[in-house]
């Protein structure tokens, strides 16, 4: 079973740089976006419905052109959820969920505090509700895997810069407690699991050469329950082409 995340930064962006094409090449069964920045009447065009997919999309209700999370599945799911109860988070588009039997793959897309304290209070909000319903599923008996975009690093590995950014949302101590805490509790992070001492970044900065000189942040997961944490096989990020200012994380498991 292979799983690919990625934040699009604009889905129809990362179509212009030819992510769809890549796409088509990895034969994932299932793709977890996040950031689509578009509203579904948007994408029209039969490109935003790979061929052989079944693809659902969460938009963004309270404000159009932002955030937006979408998954495309090889096999029909079962059941397809969008919408944790917190209308607040809901309808920025931040969550959708395929159900396939005993496994759950959710897009999960959680704030950003970058851009000032309101949004920096928001995402302590939103670190708070998710905590009780992850730990729900944890204990649910379902697989899960959550992939996405959670805008926080966990240790020094993940960030290249890691004590002058220690003040900076993202890489606060206690959104790296928050995230530490979820593994501690049983949540597996997939990459970090297969790569212990790995130095990878999953985001670069627009400003300066970030990407060119490796200036980035680990800040997208696929965190899966125990279960499926033993069953990973291997994982990549791809920074062969620039679809986006993240790179697609890859996960493969066993079936």
């Amino acid at each position: 079973m292979r799983i690919i995340s990625l934040n699009a930064n604009g889905i129809r962006s990362a179509a212009s740089k030819g992510v769809f094409e890549w796409l088509r090449q990895q034969r994932a069964d299932v793709v977890c976006l996040q950031e689509t920045k578009a509203q579904e009447d948007q994408l029209g065009d039969p490109m935003f419905r790979p061929d052989g997919h079944h693809c659902f999309y969460r938009d963004a209700t309270s404000k159009k052109g932002y955030s937006g999370v979408a998954i495309y599945a090889k096999r029909e799911p079962d059941e397809v959820h969008t919408a944790l109860g917190w209308d607040e988070f809901d309808n920025e588009g931040r969550y959708v969920e395929a159900r396939f039997g005993r496994l759950s793959v959710v897009s999960l897309y959680v704030p950003s505090g970058s851009s000032g304290d309101e949004r920096q209070q928001f995402k302590f909000k939103a670190m708070d509700r998710l905590a009780p319903i992850l730990d729900e599923w944890l204990k649910s008996g379902r697989d899960y895997v959550l992939c996405g975009d959670w805008n926080i690093v966990r240790t020094a590995k993940d960030i290249k810069n890691w004590k002058s950014n220690q003040k900076n949302s993202g890489c606060l101590p206690e959104e790296r407690a928050w995230m530490d805490g979820l593994v501690e509790r049983g949540w597996v992070d997939s990459y970090r699991t297969l790569h212990p001492e790995g130095e990878d970044y999953t985001w670069w900065s627009n400003r300066g050469n970030a990407r060119a000189n490796d200036v980035g942040w680990r800040i997208d997961y696929q965190l899966v329950t125990p279960g499926l944490g033993q069953r990973l096989k291997r994982c990549a990020i791809y920074r062969d082409e620039r679809f986006s200012d993240h790179a697609p994380y890859t996960v493969d498991y066993a079936d």
